[in-house]
């Protein structure tokens, strides 16, 4: 076949500039002409029609109508018509004849949104060449043309989905473009927006494609977050010099960091179960990168924007990235664990509402992990500048304290928020990990942190418990103290140490009061009319009774020790007031009465006798303390006569010795008695007068005239409190019987003086009547629980006694084989003849 080529018609005295978008019209006179353009594809002649002589008339609508009715007539030509208009447009990049390339992408654009048959997929390969190519420019008017044009593509639902394409290049140009550091800002403005919107739509297109997990591996992940997030962050800076203002419609377009944001949150929307660590990932590399963990203003708002655009069910997955990333910075600074651990904290608040998975142990295991480092790490500071107190080692501790109180925090946030079945299980969990003294907690190793360091976690995970209790309602007060959580919570009560009894305190408080009342009964003071608090409180409960019965006398033995503390202060007696009327209000029926009557009395006792030797202060507490109870007692029970007594004594101390009412004794300047043996009974509350005026109103009174005694149990040789076992010390000599000159004769010489105390018995027989009386008083009227208490307590130091003395007795008999002795960490065996052994005389013969 002839090849016929057009000769371009030249006009004299000029140049010629050869222009490939002019081409001659068949209706020109040239014959040669005529026949050449005839000669070409129809799709040619119908692309070259579209292109006016002028570029600034624009596309010819006229013959742009006849092209896409062509191209949608015959599809199999579309990759033609492509190919066409992508070496054309290339030909006019290069040579800088932009007004035609904003042509020829103004017509692939209408021929993309016309055209949606299977033969669509050749022109695309086309289409993305081209975007390619104004990408990869350096003019920005082309590179926002080629994003305007990719974005229109974006949009556009494909009938079938395209296994070879890929996306790589645009990921990386579009990633680029978001870093524009152009030296005129609204230039640098417009290719920021323009590359935000390129993320955007190949986002939009990747994922509504069969091959979207492409886009989600972590080599485009680390392109794309990071973009988009130093794109909020930049104008974020920029926002903080003005005042802030609420963009309106048109401004969420032309600001990046809002149109960021948006194409970060759709990001995010789209995630999925097996794709989400990797849109996280980045954010982490991004803030650590920046330093913006401190201060973290913006750290936190991503994860808002994060926990709150991902699907609920997946919000275990960034608080476990968010725990992984808080091991990996544990050897950071203070600052940049405690911006971590606030944003974990807004992130739990979040997730709190939803699902929360597998995570909930995970997450306080990892707290209380860095709770103990926290503590390692301020103690292993205040060891290092022991002797020179540096400004530095003083801002570490206080960054360290921070850091605490941050985890704190945000156990006690979670913990809140958790239901109550989830609740009473982190309870169990956190009061596991409090070291207790003479036990091994489950997981915090606390031995290499030494006494202080040991009070330290001790503190800290008691405030992060109280923060879990608060607002807890359980129905009944055995879901709330379980035996096994009761028991070492109650332990620290024993510590002599003021603020672990204070936290005990407190924790018990929020359990047990489950009207609200605690605020109503704040400070210990002497309540004119209670009816005047509104106290609520409802009937008592077969559940409520039955837990009293069994662990009753656990809580008067704590609160009945810790009233004789000699480090309390005004915090404590208030505490322990708000303990008794809680007590009172939620727990109390008559045989309850009864009992914290028998306590009050025996507190009172403690003041006025003053075997533990307490300070006048402590001794003046302690009755400001029984008094105010009383009071709140007699108008809850609401018995006259009971009513009429305590009033009496409280008008009488008021006059003579006002220092025995909380109202005077927790003043700053109070004037303290020598002595409290030279006052009178009126001053006291009397167990008979008390027992007569319940015993009118149906009270059984018998129990009353039986002394309180509180139960010792193995707490208190877990506490550092001095008892008469620890203080005792059994020496034994086993003497051979075949030396019987070194036996001792211990004799009793009988002398006059012995014979006459023999005959002289009278007094004694009397004492030991009173004391079989009382015995068997006591064996009628206590409670059984008390019994049982007072014997399992006997039984235990007669065990332990014969424990030690059984210690010291018996010995391993002698070996011919050897024993065992270790030197230097090597073990020695040393034998011993036959018959050099001594047997005892009835296995000789």
């Amino acid at each position: 076949m002839r090849q016929y080529v057009q000769v371009p018609t030249v006009e004299q005295e000029k140049t010629y500039d050869y222009n490939s978008a002019f081409e001659p019209r068949p209706c020109m006179c040239l014959g040669v002409c005529c026949c050449c353009a005839a000669l070409r594809p129809r799709y040619k002649r119908l692309v070259d029609n579209i292109f006016p002589e002028d570029p600034k008339d624009g596309l010819v609508k006229a013959d742009m109508e006849k092209l896409t009715f062509y191209a949608v007539s015959a599809p199999e030509k579309l990759d033609r018509i492509g190919a066409y208009l992508a070496e054309r447009l290339s030909r006019d990049v290069v040579r800088h004849r932009y007004g035609y390339v904003l042509i020829a992408m103004e017509a692939l654009d209408q021929l993309l949104m016309a055209c949606h048959s299977q033969s669509i997929k050749p022109f695309v390969e086309s289409f993305l060449h081209m975007v390619a190519k104004l990408l990869e420019s350096g003019e920005p008017k082309l590179q926002v043309l080629g994003t305007n044009s990719f974005v229109k593509f974006a949009n556009i639902e494909e009938d079938t989905p395209s296994y070879h394409r890929r996306y790589d290049f645009f990921v990386s140009r579009f990633s680029a473009m978001c870093h524009s550091c152009d030296h005129d800002p609204e230039i640098q403005t417009e290719i920021r927006i323009a590359g935000i919107r390129g993320i955007q739509g190949v986002v939009r297109k990747t994922v509504n494609d069969e091959l979207r997990a492409t886009i989600w591996e972590p080599q485009h992940m680390d392109k794309i977050v990071p973009s988009l997030l130093f794109n909020m962050h930049k104008i974020e800076d920029i926002d903080r010099i003005g005042p802030p203002s609420s963009p309106t419609g048109g401004e969420k377009e032309e600001n990046p960091a809002l149109l960021a944001e948006n194409c970060f949150r759709e990001l995010l929307g789209r995630a999925t179960y097996g794709n989400m660590n990797n849109a996280v990932r980045p954010v982490f590399a991004h803030l650590d990168h920046h330093r913006l963990w401190d201060p973290n203003e913006f750290a936190v708002s991503c994860f808002k924007i994060i926990m709150y655009s991902i699907q609920a069910q997946y919000s275990h997955h960034v608080i476990q990235e968010i725990l992984g990333h808080l091991d990996v910075r544990k050897r950071d600074s203070p600052r940049v664990r405690a911006g971590i651990i606030q944003v974990l904290l807004e992130a739990v608040a979040i997730a709190a509402k939803g699902s929360i998975g597998p995570t909930v142990l995970e997450v306080f295991n990892t707290l209380l992990k860095h709770l103990r480092i926290s503590v390692d790490f301020e103690l292993g500071d205040r060891r290092s500048s022991a002797g020179s107190a540096t400004f530095s080692t003083s801002s570490k501790e206080s960054d360290e304290r921070i850091v605490q109180n941050a985890i704190i925090q945000t156990i006690g946030f979670f913990g809140s928020n958790l239901p109550d079945y989830q609740r009473s299980e982190i309870m169990m969990f956190i009061m596991g990990k409090v070291p207790v003294l003479g036990m091994t907690s489950q997981s915090l190793d606390t031995s290499h942190l030494g006494d202080l360091g040991t009070r330290r976690i001790q503190i800290m995970l008691l405030r992060s418990l109280l923060m879990v209790t608060s607002g807890y309602k359980a129905t009944t007060i055995t879901n709330a103290l379980p035996p096994p959580f009761l028991d070492p919570l109650l332990s620290p009560s024993l510590m002599e140490d003021s603020e672990l009894r204070q936290l005990v305190l407190e924790i018990l408080h929020n359990l047990i009061d489950r009207h609200d009342n605690r605020a109503k009964l704040r400070g210990i003071r002497i309540i004119p009319d209670v009816s005047d608090l509104k106290i609520k409180r409802d009937k008592i409960s077969r559940q409520d009774v039955s837990f009293m019965k069994k662990h009753g006398q656990q809580l008067y033995r704590h609160i009945y020790l810790g009233c004789k503390e000699e480090d309390n202060v005004q915090k404590n007696f208030e505490l322990l007031f708000t303990s008794l009327a809680l007590t009172t209000i939620e727990l109390a029926n008559e045989e309850v009465v009864i009992d914290l009557i028998r306590l009050a009395i025996a507190l009172q006792d403690i003041a006025i006798i003053n075997e533990d030797n307490l300070p006048m202060f402590n001794r003046c507490g302690v009755m400001a303390l029984v008094a105010a109870y009383l009071n709140f007692l007699s108008q809850m029970i609401a018995v006259p006569a009971f009513c009429q007594h305590v009033s009496k004594v409280i008008e009488t101390r008021s006059l003579e010795a006002s220092y025995f009412l909380p109202e005077t004794i927790f003043k700053d300047k109070c004037n303290l008695p020598k002595s409290l043996e030279k006052h009178e009974k009126d001053l006291f509350f009397l167990t008979n007068k008390i027992a007569e005026s319940l015993g009118g109103s149906g009270y059984s009174v018998e129990r009353l005239s039986v002394p309180y005694v509180p139960q010792v149990t193995d707490e208190d040789r877990l506490s550092r409190r001095k008892s008469i076992v620890d203080t005792v010390s059994i020496q034994v000599d086993i003497l051979p019987g075949n030396n019987t000159e070194d036996k001792i004769d211990n004799t009793e010489e009988i002398t006059f003086e012995a014979l006459k105390k023999a005959i002289d018995n009278n007094g004694l027989e009397e004492q030991e009547k009173e004391k079989r009386r009382l015995v068997i008083e006591k064996f009628q009227k206590a409670p059984f629980e008390e019994i049982a208490a007072q014997c399992e307590t006997k039984a235990n130091l007669l065990h332990d006694r014969l424990a030690q003395i059984l210690e010291l007795t018996i010995r391993p008999p002698p070996s011919p084989s050897g024993t065992m002795t270790i030197t230097a960490g090597h073990a020695h065996y040393q034998s011993v003849p036959v018959y050099e052994m001594k047997f005892p005389d009835l296995c000789v013969y």
